[in-house]
C-alpha cells in the first residue's frame, strides 16, 4: 500500500512537472513570437512588396528594342575612308605650306635661280603709293589748294625692306617727285604764276578761315599777269584807264573826268601781298602695300632724301617703325655688291619690282610683285649702271640683284620710247642716305 501511494505520489510529481515544463515553453514562446504583433509588423512590408511587384511589373513586360548587330566589314570601310580622307587633306595642305613658306636665307649662299631670288625676296619688296598736291601759306596759314592748275596727283612706285625698323630704300624721285630735274623746272613756274594768282584776287578782310574756299569760288577771276587788278597794281595804267563815253548827239565828253568819276565810285580793296603767299608741293599721304595684300595700305614717314641730284635714292619708314612679320628675309645691305667695278657687261641683272603700279599688280587674289631680268650691258661710272630689264612707270626704287641674289643697284630711270635700257643707282650709294640712320640705331 505504501508502495501504490509512493507511485501515486510520483505521478502527481510528474504531472506538475510537466505542467511547468508546458507553461515555460509558453511563456517563452510567447516573448520570442507574438501572433498580432508579427502580424502588425509584417502586415506593412509585405503590403509594399506587393505594390512595388504590382508597378514595376509592367516596366519589366515592356519590349525591349532590339539591339542591331554591328557590321565589322562596314566600321572598318569608314574608318579606312576617313583616314583617306585625312591624309589626302594633310598631304595637300602641307604641301601648299611648303610651296608658300619662305624659308630664312642662309647667309653667304648663292641663289642660284630667277625663282629661288623671287621666293626669298618677294615679301620684302612693297609697292609705294603717293598723293601729293600743291599747298600754299598765307600769312602763316596753311591751306591746300584746290584749283585746275593745282590737283591732287598720286604716284606709284617700288621700296624694299633693309631691316627690322620698317625702314626702306627707294628713289628720292617716288619720294619727293617735285624735286626731280625734269620736274622741278616746271613745278616751280607754276608756284610762281599761282602765287601771283592767288594775289590778284586774295583781300586783307577775307578770314584764315575762308582762304580756301574764296580762293576756289573766285579763280576764274584770277590772273598772273603784272599791270592787271590785283595786288601788283599800285594804280591805273596808262592803257585801258577809262572807257571812252558817246552822247546821243556825238559829241565829244571828257572821258578823263567821267573815268575819274567811276573810280572814285568804287570801293577800293587791299589786296594780301605777294610776299605773304608762298606756294609749293607737298606729301598729302604716303603709304605702302605687301606683296599678296588686299588693298591694306600702311603709312609712311618720308625719313631722308639725298642732297646729291645725281643719287636719286631715299629712305622711307613705316609709321609703326617695325617691319611685318610676313617679311622674313629683310634685303642685307652687307650682302650687296659694294665694288661696283666687279659687275661686269654680260652678267644676269634680275628685278623685283611693280612697273605700272596698282594697274599690272592689282589681282583678284591681293597685290602681286613681279619679276624680270636681263643683263648688266655697260659699265658702271661710280654712280649708275646700265642694264637690259624691262622697266616702267611703278618700277623706280626696285631692288636690282645680280644671279646669286645679292643688291648690285637701285632701279630709276629707263628709255622711255625703246624698252630694254634702264639705269640703276649702283648698291653702295645706299649709304649716304641710310648710314646715318643704321649708325644711330646701332648706338640705341
Amino acid at each position: 500500500m505504501d508502495h501504490e501511494k509512493n507511485e501515486s505520489n510520483q505521478n502527481e510529481l510528474d504531472k506538475n512537472q510537466a505542467q511547468q515544463n508546458n507553461n515555460s515553453h509558453s511563456d517563452d514562446f510567447s516573448e520570442a513570437q507574438n501572433p498580432e504583433s508579427e502580424n502588425l509588423i509584417s502586415e506593412k512590408p509585405v503590403n509594399e512588396t506587393k505594390e512595388q511587384f504590382v508597378e514595376e511589373k509592367p516596366k519589366e513586360n515592356l519590349p525591349r528594342p532590339e539591339k542591331k548587330k554591328k557590321n565589322p566589314y562596314k566600321i572598318a570601310f569608314f574608318s579606312l575612308g576617313g583616314i583617306i580622307l585625312l591624309g589626302g587633306a594633310s598631304y595637300f595642305a602641307y604641301d601648299y605650306y611648303k610651296s608658300h613658306q619662305v624659308e630664312p636665307i642662309v647667309e653667304n649662299i648663292c641663289l642660284d635661280s630667277d625663282t629661288k631670288i623671287y621666293d626669298a625676296y618677294k615679301d620684302a619688296v612693297i609697292m609705294v603709293k603717293h598723293r601729293y598736291a600743291f599747298f600754299a601759306k598765307i600769312k602763316g596759314k596753311e591751306i591746300q589748294l584746290n584749283i585746275p592748275e593745282a590737283t591732287e596727283e598720286t604716284l606709284f612706285g617700288t621700296a624694299f625692306f633693309v631691316d627690322k625698323q620698317g625702314n626702306m630704300i627707294s628713289n628720292s624721285h617716288v619720294l619727293q617727285p617735285w624735286i626731280s630735274p625734269e620736274n622741278s623746272d616746271k613745278i616751280n613756274t607754276d608756284a610762281s604764276n599761282i602765287r601771283r594768282k592767288i594775289a590778284s584776287i586774295l583781300t586783307t578782310d577775307i578770314s584764315e578761315d575762308g582762304y580756301e574756299t574764296f580762293i576756289a569760288s573766285n579763280w576764274g577771276n584770277a590772273s598772273s599777269e603784272y599791270g592787271e587788278e590785283g595786288g601788283d597794281n599800285d594804280g591805273d595804267s596808262e592803257e585801258g584807264g577809262g572807257e571812252e563815253f558817246v552822247s546821243s548827239n556825238d559829241g565829244a565828253v571828257d572821258s578823263a573826268a567821267t573815268s575819274g568819276d567811276i573810280a572814285a565810285s568804287i570801293p577800293q580793296k587791299d589786296y594780301v601781298s605777294e610776299d605773304q603767299i608762298d606756294v609749293y608741293m607737298k606729301t598729302v599721304d604716303i603709304s605702302v602695300a605687301l606683296h599678296n595684300s588686299a588693298e591694306e595700305w600702311l603709312p609712311c614717314t618720308i625719313e631722308k632724301v639725298s642732297e646729291d641730284s645725281s643719287v636719286d635714292l631715299g629712305v622711307l619708314q613705316l609709321a609703326t617703325k617695325e617691319t611685318p612679320n610676313t617679311v622674313v628675309n629683310i634685303i642685307n645691305l652687307s650682302n650687296a655688291i659694294t665694288d661696283d667695278q666687279t659687275l661686269r657687261p654680260g652678267e644676269k641683272a634680275v628685278m623685283i619690282g611693280y612697273p605700272l603700279g596698282e594697274d599690272l599688280a592689282q589681282t583678284t587674289s591681293g597685290i602681286k610683285v613681279q619679276l624680270y631680268n636681263g643683263q648688266i650691258s655697260k659699265e658702271s661710272d661710280g654712280t649708275k649702271i646700265q642694264y637690259s630689264v624691262t622697266s616702267t612707270h611703278g618700277a623706280s626704287g626696285s631692288p636690282i640683284f645680280n644671279n646669286c641674289g645679292q643688291l648690285i643697284a637701285v632701279n630709276f630711270s629707263g628709255v622711255e620710247q625703246v624698252q630694254g635700257y634702264n639705269f640703276g643707282i649702283i648698291a653702295k650709294k645706299i649709304y649716304t642716305v641710310y648710314g646715318g640712320l643704321s649708325a644711330q640705331e646701332t648706338k640705341e
